[in-house]
């Protein structure tokens, strides 16, 4: 898999203010790490954009921070949205060793079919949609895929325990949640509740008809 490079330069705007970098579409960043004091950056916000696509949260990328002698092996950490537009408004970056494991949610991607849902009345219901790991941050796969061909009797699941990842790859995640499970679709009875409530307004149209003629007797 080839690899991820992002350029970055340090910032002296911060605050408020940086909301004029936004305005030149530059989008602030942070860079955090063990043993090391934030710093403070920058990046095209085009550029940035692009590198998150690609590399989510489990990818590594390598920082490369004008005028260091040598780029930094990084994680995006946490990434900042404009509610109503989604743009960007600030991007934490990890610095990590490479020696050292790191901790990681890794997404799950269904594929396949499951032949239990070709008859009708059935449903796929879904679990955990994501798993957490523990490796070498070379190690983090972009996500785990979950094949449905497997699933071919009513209320067969998967669980996490079913998935099978590389040997130096630690799942953290409880091994008995459930991923997926083919079920029945409970239908309610409609006619019945119409049923029930036609009943009820005739009870409510005879009422007064009934004390109708008392009345008339009292006159």
């Amino acid at each position: 898999m080839e690899g991820l490079t992002l350029q970055a330069t340090n910032r002296n705007v911060l605050g408020k203010k940086t909301r004029f970098l936004r305005r030149q579409d530059i989008t602030p960043t942070h860079l955090f790490g063990h043993g090391l004091e934030s710093l403070p950056l920058q990046c095209d916000t085009a550029k940035l954009r692009r590198i998150i696509a690609q590399a989510g949260t489990t990818r590594l990328i390598t920082l490369e921070i004008e005028g260091d002698k040598e780029p930094r092996s990084v994680f995006i950490r946490e990434i900042q949205r404009e509610p109503c537009t989604s743009a960007l408004l600030h991007v934490d970056f990890y610095q990590i060793k490479m020696k050292e494991k790191i901790k990681a949610e890794v997404p799950i991607v269904l594929i396949g079919e499951a032949p239990a849902l070709k008859e009708k009345g059935r449903t796929l219901m879904h679990g955990v949609t994501s798993l957490s790991i523990e490796c070498l941050p070379e190690k983090p796969p972009p996500q785990v895929e979950v094949d449905l061909s497997a699933s071919e009797e009513i209320n067969q699941a998967i669980y996490v325990r079913d998935i099978t990842l590389s040997p130096d790859i630690t799942l953290t995640t409880d091994p008995d949640q459930m991923v997926v499970k083919v079920s029945e679709v409970h239908v309610e009875k409609v006619e019945e509740v119409i049923e029930e409530e036609a009943v009820a307004e005739e009870v409510k149209a005879e009422a007064p008809a009934a004390e109708k003629p008392e009345q008339e007797a009292t006159e």
